[in-house]
């Protein structure tokens, strides 16, 4: 199979990418490329960022948000994690989801497809794969677990509302595998990439991008995958509801998101303030989530700083 050739490490770009590669490219026969992420996390098509993903630790990390072409659910990459996409005509690409789990299998990992969009090593998740068909094409991308960081991951992917404790982390260790643990014949992740690029590829050459692919690729990046509207106003409709005590007293939130912003908000509880909270309510639809660290709510809710009324927003 041949390859491109895809250095990029930005995930906005890789998105960009991917979307490029399934909506100009139109080669005879499929074509494959392995590619990495900084430390990020990357939303299905149709989910939500605020239901999702701990938006407070991705911040505090330094972990960038991205959102992609294909649906499933919202997976994490580091640098311990390697990526493939195989693209082609819907006809050639009939046996492309077995092509992965076949190259494993080859390098020694006891690899099998599994259920929707797995591919297990002895019952334990090692990818996670997605797809998407477009104009008679089909593009199929998925992650493989190198040695990416657990801990993190869980904390990045926790269940809304959910407290992620040792335990937690116990469990999905129980659940998933790192390639490495496989593979000890490979000392370096890097090595691990040569040795499957060799697999998919067997023999053929790499697959030159058109002219002003780059361009291209980096107006997708700018204009769609790098923006707020993209990544955070593509999301679905949403209601959330959040309870917390405060001085004031405790203060339950219901609130709906539509298009990353707030429509609809009320407020109940024991708190104390000089102003109705309904008042606050009707003002603040329209708002971003990430704005009301701004908004000064002491008036509602007696000593409750902005970035504190923020948390209730925050699952």
């Amino acid at each position: 199979m041949k390859y491109l050739l895809n250095t990029s490490t930005d995930p906005h770009r890789n998105m960009a990418f991917d979307e490029f590669a399934l909506e100009a490219l139109t080669l005879p026969e499929p074509v494959f490329y392995l590619w990495q992420n900084a430390p990020s996390v990357i939303i299905g098509l149709n989910q939500s960022p605020y239901a999702e993903v701990n938006l407070p630790f991705l911040e505090e990390k330094g972990i960038v948000l991205a959102r992609r072409v294909t649906g499933g659910g919202a997976v994490y990459h580091d640098w311990g994690n390697l990526n493939y996409s195989i693209v082609g005509s819907i006809r050639a690409m009939e046996n492309a989801f077995e092509r992965v789990p076949m190259a494993l299998r080859a390098l020694g990992v006891p690899a099998e497809r599994s259920g929707r969009n797995d591919i297990l090593v002895q019952g334990r998740k090692c990818s996670g794969y997605a797809k998407r068909l477009s104009r008679g094409r089909m593009m199929i991308h998925g992650t493989l677990m190198w040695e990416v960081d657990i801990d993190t991951l869980t904390q990045a992917l926790k269940v809304p509302g959910s407290k992620v404790d040792a335990a937690g982390i116990a469990s999905v260790r129980s659940r998933v595998a790192n390639l490495k643990d496989y593979l000890p014949q490979y000392a370096s992740l890097e090595a691990f990439r040569e040795a499957l690029h060799a697999r998919l590829s067997a023999g053929d050459g790499p697959c030159p991008l058109p002219e002003g692919a780059d361009a291209e690729i980096e107006r997708l990046r700018r204009d769609k995958f790098g923006r707020w509207e993209w990544i955070y106003g593509h999301a679905p409709g949403s209601t959330h509801c959040k309870r917390q005590k405060f001085a004031c007293g405790t203060i339950e939130v219901h609130y709906s998101l539509k298009r990353g912003v707030l429509s609809e908000v009320s407020f109940l509880g024991d708190f104390i303030g000089n102003r109705p909270a309904d008042e606050l309510a009707g003002k603040l639809p329209g708002i971003r989530p990430e704005e009301l660290r701004s908004v000064d709510v002491g008036a509602y809710f007696d000593g409750l700083s902005a970035r504190d009324f923020a948390s209730l927003f925050q699952d």
